[in-house]
């Protein structure tokens, strides 16, 4: 807990000086996760291993939508408060109207680059994982979120991206259906 909250107010505690700095870190927090939907939507029509690439585009697309109703399961039994409500970061956007553990910025971030992770070349891995990071530390710049529920945020959207893995394997026939259904 400690811990939490020291790297939660050094990272927020560099909010609020530069203009410059507020205005790029409020563009990947209201914009990261869908840049990261346009991203994996692009990416289908993206040269190279296009049966690979597009079954990264779908899993992406699974691993959103389960990382966020195993977000709901965890926020309706963990009510975590948010540290603008206990006066440890100073909130610049707008306050939320939920539970602050896990971060559903955090866990979109990482369910929709998780599948773009698992061998699709270096570039796009650093690209995607890149995003993920970016758009979750926003949240605690901002004010919104410790870096503990951002965490627990990446680790739920990447439990998704790897049940969805585990479910949804590539090249199989339905695998094939899907992408042709697009």
């Amino acid at each position: 807990m400690w811990l939490d909250e020291t790297l939660t107010r050094a990272i927020n505690g560099l909010a609020g000086f530069n203009g410059l700095a507020d205005a790029m870190v409020f563009a990947i927090t209201d914009f990261g996760v869908p840049a990261l939907i346009l991203l994996a939507v692009f990416n289908w029509w993206s040269p190279g291993d296009r049966p690979r690439i597009r079954h990264a585009c779908v899993a992406s697309a699974l691993s959103l939508v389960l990382g966020l109703l195993i977000n709901f399961a965890i926020i309706t039994i963990v009510h975590r408060v948010r540290p603008y409500e206990l006066g440890i970061t100073h909130l610049i956007v707008a306050r939320s109207v939920d539970w602050s553990f896990p971060s559903d910025h955090a866990t979109a971030a990482f369910a929709i680059a998780g599948p773009f992770l698992l061998g699709l070349g270096a570039a796009r891995r650093t690209l995607f994982l890149s995003l993920a990071f970016l758009v979750s530390l926003s949240r605690v710049y901002v004010g919104t979120h410790y870096v503990g529920d951002v965490t627990g945020g990446a680790l739920t959207g990447l439990a998704a991206a790897t049940a969805v893995a585990a479910m949804y394997t590539h090249d199989t026939k339905l695998d094939r259906i899907v992408r042709r259904l697009f």
